[in-house]
């Protein structure tokens, strides 16, 4: 059994590090707005194991902040997507997502908790700058807000599959540490890439 766990986190451990999967890109040939902004989160490594992560991050808080927690990311990401969209500069914006994949890895799997306020001002921080990408990135033709309002609704659900996935292993600890011990590795292949 193991052995299976082992094999299995190695093999989405090598899947993240492919480099043509380790950004958000835009799908060519399909039509702008709406579903390319609602792809985006989905087609970048790096954005949806972030995503995933604060959902399971959440999880392992009380009250309120199972909710709070992922709610202010997404309020500050679209923040960050407007700011992406006016052409507002962020250096370091891929450094600061890559960054946010290890260290939102690593509170899942040390169980690190902090006040509700901290814990939405951790996320809301990596939010601006996910946001920014997905906002940057966004292409010259679509509809800000159809694209926004996808990638929106595509965060939300990556931290309701997260949150989800975090409540129905509270049982099982040990898998949810390594859940993020994966996810805190993987952003390796984000600063190689």
């Amino acid at each position: 059994m193991k052995t299976n766990i082992s094999k299995s986190l190695l093999a989405l451990s090598l899947l993240v590090c492919l480099p043509n999967l380790a950004e958000a890109h835009i799908l060519f040939g399909t039509p702008h707005g709406f579903q390319d902004g609602f792809l985006h989160p989905l087609t970048g490594w790096d954005h949806l194991l972030a995503m995933v992560a604060v959902g399971l991050w959440a999880a392992q808080h009380r009250g309120r902040a199972l909710w709070l927690i992922p709610l202010s990311f997404v309020s500050v990401m679209l923040l960050g997507g407007i700011l992406g969209v006016a052409g507002v500069a962020m250096p370091g914006a891929e450094l600061t997502i890559a960054i946010s994949v290890l260290t939102l890895g690593l509170l899942v799997a040390t169980t690190t908790r902090f006040r509700p306020s901290l814990s939405m001002a951790v996320v809301g921080l990596f939010a601006l700058f996910h946001g920014f990408a997905h906002g940057h990135e966004m292409p010259a033709a679509a509809s800000a807000l159809a694209f926004s309002v996808g990638f929106v609704l595509a965060t939300a659900l990556l931290h309701g599959l997260g949150l989800a996935a975090g409540l129905a292993l509270q049982e099982k600890p040990r898998v949810l540490r390594w859940a993020g011990a994966v996810i805190a590795a993987s952003s390796f292949c984000f600063f190689l890439g």
